[in-house]
C-alpha cells in the first residue's frame, strides 16, 4: 500500500485526483499507476485503469495470482476491469470517503479493507479542495 500511496501523491503533484495503485504477483510490483484523468484528459484514466495498462498484456493465470492494492475502494467501472482479470483480491486503502461496488464484488473476489488514515486524509483534503473535480471523477 505505500506504493500505491506514493502514486497516489505523484498523481496529486501533477495536479491530478490523489488515488494510486499497484498490481502484485509473487511479491512483486508488476504494474503501477495513478488516476490520470485530468493529466490526459481521459474519461476513464483511473489508478486501477493506469496500473493494469502500465502492467502489459498477461495471461489470465497471472492475473490469477495477484493482488491489486488501491488506495480507494475501486469504482464500478475499476471493480468491472478487475473482475473481467480475474484477479482474486483487492486491498483497499480505505472506503469511507467513497465506496464502490464491494457488495457486490465482494461475492466474486477477497476485498480486504485496511481502512488507513494516511489514505482518508489524502482523499478527504482533496475533496473538501476540489470538490467539483471529484464529483466528475465520480459522476456526479
Amino acid at each position: 500500500m505505500k506504493e500505491a500511496l506514493k502514486e497516489a501523491r505523484k498523481g496529486l503533484k501533477e495536479g491530478g485526483i490523489p488515488i494510486g495503485a499497484v498490481l502484485v504477483r509473487g511479491g512483486k510490483i508488476i504494474g503501477r499507476g495513478h488516476n490520470r484523468r485530468v493529466q490526459k484528459l481521459s474519461a476513464i484514466l483511473h489508478a486501477e485503469m493506469d496500473c493494469l495498462e502500465n502492467a502489459g498484456r498477461l495471461k489470465a493465470a497471472d492475473y490469477a495470482e495477484c493482488v491489486i492494492y488501491s488506495t480507494l475502494s475501486p469504482c464500478p467501472m475499476c471493480t468491472g476491469a478487475i473482475l473481467l482479470y480475474k484477479i482474486p483480491t483487492v486491498v483497499i486503502g480505505e472506503n469511507r470517503t467513497f465506496q464502490g461496488p464491494e457488495s457486490y464484488s465482494g461475492k466474486f473476489l477477497k476485498l480486504i479493507n485496511l481502512d488507513l488514515p494516511e489514505c482518508r486524509a489524502l482523499m478527504a483534503g482533496f475533496i473538501a479542495e476540489k470538490p467539483e473535480l471529484w464529483d466528475e471523477d465520480i459522476g456526479e
